[in-house]
């Protein structure tokens, strides 16, 4: 039961402190866990406490991870660490060319993709599915009692807390939203909400093409982009959702349409935002944000 409490309060402590920036958490004689992006980053530091010490390598909001090219520090980063965490299916590419150039018996890789069963191509924005951060939670865990056996029971017991107590408010707010306006339609600029709308409960009706076609910077179909203006101005959607990391002269102008006919407009990010938020702090907060345009 001291444990427990100990754990507790640590855990508190550490998502007061933000608990997900570069550098973040605990002891330099702990597990170095490295994250190529700060929202695993975020959730390794939690559940490892004083026993890990994790860095992760994007971290600027104004950072596009598909297009990150990484320093030689990141490389010596990643060639000393005991746990590295990549996002994998193509997101990161060059965080899996980093572990290539430099293999490591004894290193402990997680890749999300791999993990989940996704491939190259497929919607690479995982973090956003609730169901997949559980799994990644429960993996992470055990990735860490693998690099150190001696602290397993400890890990344990901070997935337990952060389980029942850290995710707390996020599980809230999606169960707010799915029980007060399942099936509401919305509209979303890219496939990084793909994930999150059915959680909700919510009919995402922007054509997948569309989306994807703003994800990736490609040329958007005419009959998308016609389809897309006209749940606009019509109002056929109660929200539309966009990502202010990537706010294209055509995601801006759709915004600009939405909110001159009276649709709510929702702001979401790719990474942490702030920089030093944790996982759940940033999640919650763009979930309230969507509840209340959808009505509270």
């Amino acid at each position: 039961m001291i444990r427990h409490l100990w754990v507790a309060a640590a855990l508190l402590a550490a998502a007061a402190c933000g608990g997900g920036g570069a550098g973040t958490a605990g002891s330099t004689s702990g597990v170095e866990v490295v994250a190529a992006e700060n929202f695993w980053g975020s959730i390794a530091a939690q559940l490892g406490g004083e026993r890990a010490h994790v860095t992760s390598v994007i971290t600027n909001p104004a950072t596009d991870p598909h297009d990150y090219d990484p320093t030689p520090s990141d490389a010596r980063l990643i060639a000393r660490a005991s746990l590295v965490v990549v996002n994998g299916a193509g997101y990161d590419a060059w965080a899996t060319k980093l572990l290539d150039s430099s293999p490591s018996a004894g290193r402990e890789v997680l890749n999300v993709a791999d993990l989940l069963g996704k491939k190259d191509g497929d919607n690479p924005h995982f973090w956003y599915s609730p169901a997949y951060v559980d799994q990644v939670v429960v993996s992470i865990t055990e990735s860490l009692k693998k690099v150190d056996p001696a602290d397993a029971s400890l890990f344990d017991a901070r997935r337990d807390l952060y389980e029942s107590s850290g995710l707390r408010a996020y599980h809230d707010a999606i169960a707010s939203i799915r029980q007060g306006h399942s099936g509401a339609p919305v509209g979303a600029s890219e496939s990084i909400f793909a994930y999150m709308s059915p959680a909700l409960g919510l009919d995402l009706v922007t054509p997948p093409g569309y989306m994807q076609a703003i994800s990736e910077g490609t040329d958007l179909s005419p009959g998308d982009k016609t389809t897309v203006d006209q749940q606009v101005s019509s109002r056929e959607i109660k929200v539309f959702v966009f990502n202010s990391q990537n706010s294209t002269p055509e995601v801006q102008e759709v915004v600009s349409r939405a909110r001159a006919a009276g649709i709510p407009v929702v702001q979401i990010t790719e990474t942490l935002s702030p920089a030093n938020a944790t996982f759940q702090g940033w999640q919650t907060r763009q979930l309230t944000s969507l509840l209340q345009a959808l009505g509270g």
